[in-house]
């Protein structure tokens, strides 16, 4: 029993830092510069792709061994694009402001890399309670490294903190927290640059090479760049098969 516990947290706290979806497979980065411009974004991108991934690992685990292998990427799709349609539909119903902020990245988290990625790699072979448990730990990665990143972002870009938290607080009801709505930094001049596409990359880049040096000092691997062939579809990708092709002949 021991053992198992400490199996699960370590297959939980893996998520964080060691095997960090943005800041060390460098998955999902599509989405981390888009929605990371606001707190309250990257929150709810956050919590909608942790529950995407919780969900879609236990379904997948559940039905490993029945799902045949020809078809399995097929199938992970199907699963995850059910559970990203019920996420939507609920944000529609209960925060829509977040919806119309989040606009196509909310759907587009049945491609997201890092919940295809953990269903091939790991809900088709470990059990369900394991699987769940990764979901957990990658989905708190994920959230932990937009947060991150949009703290820095929305600080010196907007000069705010929290923008329209009510318009995700809603959710909760009407006034909570006394209508906190965010905080507005008095005196300070923003630096527009960092809510652009080019102050993404620039803080994309500072946080990769902090958790870098943090893994230095605990002796993990570093972030690497993976080209298409590490991706759970190059085996029926047209580009990889063609350029697979090409170096035959």
């Amino acid at each position: 029993m021991a053992d198992e516990k400490c199996s699960l947290r370590k297959e939980f706290t893996k998520g964080l830092l060691r095997e960090n979806p943005v800041l060390r497979l460098v998955l999902g980065t599509c989405p981390t510069l888009a929605v990371s411009t606001s707190m309250v974004n990257a929150i709810g991108m956050g919590v909608a792709a942790t529950i995407v991934l919780v969900c879609s690992n236990i379904v997948i685990s559940a039905l490993r061994k029945v799902i045949p292998g020809k078809v399995r990427i097929p199938a992970y799709i199907v699963v995850i694009a059910s559970f990203v349609t019920m996420v939507q539909m609920l944000v529609k119903a209960f925060v829509p402001a977040l919806d119309s902020a989040l606009g196509v990245y909310l759907p587009l988290i049945v491609v997201n890399c890092i919940i295809l990625g953990r269903a091939e790699a790991f809900a088709n072979k470990n059990p369900v309670l394991a699987s769940a448990v990764d979901g957990m730990g990658m989905g708190v990665g994920f959230t932990a490294a937009l947060f991150c990143m949009a703290l820095v972002r929305e600080l010196l870009g907007n000069g705010t903190l929290f923008d329209g938290a009510q318009n995700l607080l809603k959710v909760f009801g009407d006034n909570v927290l006394g209508g906190f709505n965010g905080v507005t930094i008095p005196h300070f001049t923003p630096i527009t640059a960092f809510i652009l596409p080019c102050g993404g990359f620039f803080v994309f880049g500072v946080l990769m090479a902090l958790a870098n040096k943090i893994s230095d000092k605990k002796k993990l691997p570093r972030a690497e760049l993976h080209g298409c062939d590490h991706c759970p579809l190059s085996a029926t990708c047209s580009k990889v098969v063609s350029e697979r092709e090409d170096k035959r002949i």
